[in-house]
């Protein structure tokens, strides 16, 4: 059970990874090593699974970010699993989600072009067995980054 400190330093945390237990201290009212202790009890207990820097794709030369919506025409255990399998191999695909609707996977894919985003759809995702269509969305802008999570 989270009380208000461990909710206040899990959303400082989620601002600024680097905080060391000293700031936190500070931002919660506690002693460093308080601080210390509780964030080592959350990543304990599974609340904080990593910590990763954010990176700027544009400077990577990641130029163009997409969805795509896959649609498979065979919903066996072992189809989903061989295309699990391929999306996981795939550097150009970032996430991946399992939906209700129309579409049975969403993919979150960063590409340095259009033709890079052509050749995963045609080369790769649309020649798996299991795939019947796709249908991509390509980003236009971000107005709101990849925000925190409530807490």
């Amino acid at each position: 059970m989270l009380d208000d400190t461990d909710t206040r330093l899990l959303a400082a945390l989620q601002k600024n990874a680097h905080l060391t237990a000293h700031q936190l201290g500070e931002l919660l009212n506690l002693s460093p090593s308080q601080a210390g202790r509780r964030r080592q009890r959350l990543e304990a207990e599974g609340y904080i699974q990593g910590y990763a820097a954010r990176l700027d794709p544009q400077k990577l030369g990641l130029h163009v970010q997409g969805f795509v919506q896959v649609h498979l025409n065979t919903h066996g255990p072992e189809q989903s699993a061989s295309f699990t399998r391929l999306v996981n191999l795939r550097r150009e695909v970032t996430s991946v989600w399992t939906m209700t609707g129309n579409a049975d996977y969403l993919l979150r894919v960063y590409c340095a072009d259009l033709p890079a985003l052509n050749t995963l759809i045609h080369e790769v995702l649309l020649p798996h067995p299991a795939v019947s269509r796709v249908q991509s969305q390509i980003v236009m802008d971000q107005p709101k980054r990849d925000a925190p999570l409530p807490t």
